[in-house]
C-alpha cells in the first residue's frame, strides 16, 4: 500500500513523500529536517529523492540526506544541484524497486530552463511549473517555452493529481478573480480552498480538471482568455502562447 503526503518546509513549501510504510522517496525536500522528522518516527528508509530544479528551496536538503540515507538523488543535469547520483531528462523513467515506484520524465523548461516534472502512479509532481490557480514566474525561460511546457501537461489526464511544490492557491485565486472573475468554477474553487486554509489543510494535491477549469495560465487555449489577452496587448488575433505570456504579465505587474 503506497501512501503520499505533503510535508510543510519553510515558510510555504511542500515536500512530497511517498511509501509504503518501510520504504520512502521524497520529491524536492529544499529543508532536510521535516521530512527526517518524519522519517525517523514513522521508521522509514529514504531510498530516492526526486528533484525538479535548481533552486536551492527545493534542493537543500541533497546533501544530509545523502550522506545519512545513501539515497539516489535523481534530477536534472546542472552543476547547481548537489550530490546527484542520476541525471534525468524529458522522457527518461525513473524506476525505484523499493517502494515500488514508476515516473515518467517530462521536460517542463519555463521557471528554469532545466526544470523536470515526474509522472507517475496517477500525479504529476511538477514542482515551480504549475501552482494550484497559478504557475512559477519565468525567471529563465519565455513564454513560449512555458506555454510549450504547460500544453506537455494539459495532455496529461484530467484525473491526474496535481502536486505543486509551494502553497500559493489562494493568492493565486485573488489574482485570477481579477481577470476571470465571472468563472463559477473558480470562485466555487475559492470558497472550497479557503474552508481548507482555515482548517490549516492543504488546497493541494488538485487534479488536472480542476486546474483546467480554474487556473487562468492553463487556459491560454479559452477563449476567455484569448479575450483578456486580446485587451490587454491592445491587438487582436494573439497566438495561444501570447495569451499566456500576457497572463503572466498581468500576474508581474499585480505582484508588484
Amino acid at each position: 500500500m503506497l501512501t503520499l503526503i505533503s510535508l510543510p518546509a519553510f515558510e510555504d513549501n511542500y515536500i512530497w513523500v511517498w511509501h509504503d510504510e518501510h520504504h520512502a522517496v521524497a520529491i524536492d525536500p529544499g529543508d532536510p529536517a521535516p521530512l527526517i522528522a518524519f522519517l525517523d518516527a514513522h521508521q522509514l528508509a529514504l531510498t530516492a529523492v526526486l528533484i525538479t530544479h535548481h533552486h536551492r528551496d527545493h534542493t537543500g536538503g541533497n546533501i544530509p540526506l545523502r550522506q545519512r540515507y545513501d539515497c539516489a538523488i535523481y534530477a536534472p543535469d546542472n552543476p547547481r544541484i548537489p550530490a546527484v547520483t542520476h541525471t534525468v531528462r524529458g522522457g527518461d523513467s525513473v524506476d525505484i524497486p523499493e517502494p515500488g515506484l514508476h515516473f515518467e520524465v517530462l521536460a517542463t523548461p519555463g521557471h528554469t530552463l532545466d526544470h523536470i516534472s515526474y509522472v507517475g502512479h496517477g500525479c504529476l509532481f511538477c514542482g515551480d511549473t504549475v501552482f494550484g490557480c497559478g504557475c512559477g514566474k519565468l525567471f529563465e525561460g519565455s513564454p513560449a517555452m512555458m506555454a510549450a511546457s504547460l500544453d506537455a501537461i494539459l495532455a496529461l489526464p484530467d484525473t491526474t493529481r496535481v502536486c505543486c511544490a509551494h502553497e500559493y492557491t489562494l493568492s493565486n485565486i485573488d489574482f485570477a478573480k481579477t481577470i476571470d472573475g465571472d468563472n463559477l468554477a473558480l470562485l466555487a474553487r475559492e470558497r472550497a480552498d479557503r474552508a481548507l486554509r482555515a482548517q490549516n489543510r492543504p488546497t493541494l494535491p488538485s487534479t488536472l480538471a480542476l486546474e483546467k477549469a480554474t487556473n487562468p495560465f492553463l487556459r491560454f487555449h479559452d477563449p476567455a482568455m484569448t479575450a483578456f489577452a486580446t485587451r490587454y496587448l491592445k491587438r487582436p488575433h494573439p497566438a495561444p502562447a501570447e495569451v499566456f505570456g500576457a497572463i503572466r504579465a498581468a500576474k508581474d505587474a499585480w505582484d508588484g
